[in-house]
């Protein structure tokens, strides 16, 4: 079922994912972000990134540990994962705080306003953590992308990170100087 309008939501569940869920997730996520396939929807590093956003063991390795989880999508009609979040709760010189990643719309799905109803359903989900700020990170070369969380609230904080060059698991770089310029949201 393609979604063109935010009625969609009745035929969708936010859940954690379970292990049997790895590989369907690990194809979406390395779908939307990654090669010929990520180019069909807006989120592609495709021009910054070659190899694989995430695999299995990278997934299990993230979900290790208490505070972290990994929410799926998932049509109710189909079962089939149409989006995904890692959330992981943290405390830091601020207090309660959540690291957002792996915001995942499947590529043909994407402006169909998933994500943003994702970001809306992961707010509530934190709040129950008690936490009031979310943290996230986006490569420096992908300014849409920065404006579309702009517009859903979130602020440079003035924090980068570098990209883990020589860490194939997380892609190999078409160019240098990729870092992450990380956002930060009240809620």
């Amino acid at each position: 079922m393609e979604l063109s309008r935010l009625s969609f939501v009745e035929d969708l569940v936010l859940e954690e994912i379970q292990r049997a869920d790895f590989a369907e997730v690990v194809r979406l996520v390395n779908s939307a972000y990654r090669g010929d396939s990520s180019r069909e929807g807006w989120t592609t590093e495709a021009e910054y990134l070659d190899g694989q956003r995430t695999d299995e063991k990278s997934l299990a390795k993230e979900l290790d540990g208490e505070n972290k989880t990994v929410l799926c999508v998932r049509n109710k009609n189909t079962s089939e994962i149409i989006g995904t979040v890692f959330l992981e709760q943290f405390t830091d010189a601020k207090g309660p705080n959540c690291y957002l990643g792996m915001l995942t719309v499947k590529p043909t799905l994407q402006n169909s306003g998933l994500g943003k109803w994702i970001l809306g359903e992961v707010e509530v989900y934190v709040k129950r953590w008690g936490v009031s700020r979310i943290t996230l990170g986006v490569l420096n070369p992908r300014h849409e992308l920065m404006a579309w969380y702009e517009r859903r609230g979130f602020m440079k904080n003035g924090i980068t990170e570098e990209f883990p060059y020589g860490q194939d698991q997380f892609g190999l770089p078409k160019t240098k100087g990729l870092h992450f310029v990380m956002f930060e949201k009240t809620i």
